[in-house]
């Protein structure tokens, strides 16, 4: 089972909110997923929550990172070091 961790939306038609998962990488974008990660509002640009060392524990299992994730790994390291 490969699995993947991508972005999966969810929210209003005109209101998009996205949810950072694990989830098999066979399933559909809003399929039922392994784990959720995190939050992510797309409006203001915020992560709501990210839970890096639970994506770090996936990734170290072999799962692979989605493009749209890993710009959103950035953005919580450039806020961590902010606030440290």
């Amino acid at each position: 089972m490969a699995v993947k961790i991508r972005l999966s939306r969810v929210g209003k038609i005109h209101a998009p909110f996205y949810r950072v998962i694990a989830i098999d990488s066979r399933k559909k974008r809003d399929g039922s997923p392994l784990d959720i990660l995190g939050t992510y509002n797309p409006r203001t640009g915020e992560l709501i929550q990210f839970h890096a060392d639970r994506v770090e524990k996936f990734v170290a299992q072999g799962a692979i990172v989605s493009d749209a994730v890993k710009k959103l790994q950035k953005i919580h390291k450039k806020s961590a070091a902010a606030v440290a």
